[in-house]
């Protein structure tokens, strides 16, 4: 019978050696993945509380490169703002910027998303639709950052301008569509009204002139209703 030897002191079995290669190679390949990929698939994959986090992590992520690309859009315009410095302002890695928009275009379609909820007018009393227009956008400037990131994108590049443009035609509309006396009129009359709303959001938002920052909500309201409630209502100039 063949005696057995056992192995030199220090030896590796070959089974766990062989093991042990795909678990090297497994770990060398994670380290090269963007620490939050890796999170993000970690909790994914244990289904446990980690998972529950990741929900927000994203949305913290997302919000963070949002801001930096309106902020970068507005200071380089659309042209000459890249990923990696939208990336480096967020203080992510690129590819976190490109996994969740794909592109600049796609980038830069989501930091311009917009929704001004314009109120419904049908139902106020038809002397107060302009003052109940004014305070509604003066709200809801001072409540969503991205109205202000959009404006300064808008003064600084023609995508931006345009973008703002196509938000106030599509959704002042409706509002006008309920108390405009000429229906015909509407576009001129949508005109006019973001000439007073987007005009006031650039003096006290972007450009932070004194009296205009100054002015409390009732003061600007007071200022601007009757000229808003005359482009809403009045029959003629």
């Amino acid at each position: 019978m063949a005696e057995h030897v056992p192995p030199a002191a220090g030896a590796v079995p070959a089974a766990s050696s062989a093991a042990s290669a795909p678990a090297a190679s497994a770990a060398s390949a994670a380290s090269a993945v963007p620490p939050e990929v890796a999170s993000d698939a970690s909790d994914a994959a244990s289904g446990g509380p980690a998972d529950l986090a990741r929900p927000r992590r994203s949305a913290a992520t997302r919000a963070a490169i949002l801001a930096a690309a309106r902020d970068r859009f507005a200071a380089d315009g659309y042209e000459r703002a890249t990923i990696r410095a939208i990336a480096r302002d967020a203080d992510i890695d690129p590819s976190m910027v490109m996994r969740y928009y794909g592109n600049k275009a796609g980038l830069f379609a989501a930091a311009s998303e917009i929704e001004v909820h314009a109120p419904d007018l049908s139902h106020v009393p038809r002397d107060e639709a302009g003052a109940r227009l004014v305070r509604h956008f003066l709200e809801r400037w001072e409540c969503d950052e991205t109205l202000t990131g959009m404006m300064r994108v808008g003064v600084t590049n023609e995508a931006g301008a345009q973008r703002m443009r196509g938000v106030f035609a599509e959704q002042i509309k409706p509002v006008l569509a309920a108390v405009c006396p000429v229906p015909d009129e509407a576009p001129t009359r949508a005109a006019l009204i973001a000439s007073q709303i987007l005009g006031m959001a650039l003096c006290r938002y972007v450009l932070h002139i004194p009296p205009a920052v100054n002015l409390s909500h009732d003061e600007v309201v007071a200022w601007l209703a009757p000229t808003v409630q005359r482009y809403l209502t009045a029959e003629q100039p």
